[in-house]
């Protein structure tokens, strides 16, 4: 064996076990076609949904923005962006010097996120289109990161997870919401459609390079994780 293979194993040696695993993992779709439908999604109806007065999420928005711990000056991602319905809050505890980037697989949610941002005069929210395997976020350019109701349309979870561990800084966070799967919490039919049960997302968040750090119960239906990012 020549002198400069020896060298490359030897540097390759070094940094695979300090990556963690997620980044290597070679995962095929866990939910094929799980996103498809918004392809061709109707905004003004998923606004409806996203952000009625009756849904917990919103019933709890101040609590869960609470929890978030955001401070003025952060970088944060909304993952699975949506309608925008935590991007805004989001860019209002962060200004003046902070940054929400509005996350989706979806151009015509960052669309309307844009939109509505000018119309209220946010100047702090940057979109950003993401694949079904990455956020497409630069590396250590948030503080935080936070997804709900999203987890579970993950179609390449342990991927997209490895894309967000890059993209926090060292200490960053992770703040995963999404539909509890234990008996009655929610309908029958919410339930089969989450693939992942709390102890899965924290396992997976785990092989990812998460740490959890705790699990506020402030919902009936839905759980709420917190990370930190422990890997480099």
């Amino acid at each position: 064996m020549t002198r400069f293979p020896r060298i490359l194993l030897l540097l390759l040696g070094l940094i695979l076990p300090a990556a963690p695993a997620a980044v290597f993992a070679q995962e095929e779709s866990v939910r094929p076609g799980i996103n498809k439908p918004y392809d061709t999604v109707n905004v003004e109806q998923k606004v409806k949904q996203f952000e009625d007065g009756t849904r917990e999420v919103v019933q709890k928005l101040d609590a869960i923005l609470d929890a978030c711990e955001l401070k003025p000056g952060m970088t944060v991602a909304d993952v699975g962006a949506g309608t925008g319905v935590f991007t805004r809050p989001f860019a209002a505890r962060v200004a003046p010097e902070g940054k929400v980037f509005a996350v989706d697989i979806t151009q015509k949610f960052l669309d309307h996120v844009a939109r509505t941002c000018q119309e209220q005069k946010i100047e702090n929210v940057e979109c950003v289109l993401c694949t079904a395997a990455s956020t497409e976020l630069p590396p250590q350019s948030i503080d935080l990161a936070f997804t709900c109701d999203t987890y579970h349309h993950f179609e390449y979870p342990m991927k997209t997870l490895a894309s967000i561990h890059q993209a926090l800084r060292p200490g960053g966070r992770l703040i995963v919401i999404d539909f509890k799967k234990e008996e009655g919490a929610n309908p029958k039919w919410v339930a089969d459609h989450v693939r992942a049960d709390k102890k899965t997302v924290i396992e997976e968040a785990t092989q990812a390079g998460f740490k959890l750090i705790d699990a506020p119960d402030l919902m009936k239906g839905q759980h709420l994780l917190r990370f930190e990012k422990v890997k480099t």
